[in-house]
């Protein structure tokens, strides 16, 4: 747990910040999908995608992906609270 509320929102702002450069992934993937053609195996470009949304929202084998951030940001929350009282 976080020592302060500046220290909450310090850890916040980068698991945020982690998972913001990690959605170029998604975007990309999904890029595959929308321009495939007839002739391109949609089925695959869709599974693609979802493995980098998995891993964008669980984490890989390095960081905890979105899963961080939320545990970040109830940290945050809660020394919000016990600051507030």
């Amino acid at each position: 747990m976080a020592k302060s509320v500046e220290d909450a929102r310090k850890k916040l702002d980068d698991e945020y910040g982690q998972v913001r450069r990690k959605l170029d992934r998604i975007h990309t993937a999904f890029d595959r999908v929308i321009s495939a053609g007839p002739e391109d195996d949609v089925y695959d470009r869709l599974k693609d995608l979802e493995k980098v949304v998995k891993e964008v929202r669980d984490g890989g084998v390095v960081g905890s992906g979105a899963n961080g951030h939320r545990r970040a940001r109830e940290e945050y929350e809660e020394a919000k609270a016990a600051a507030g009282s």
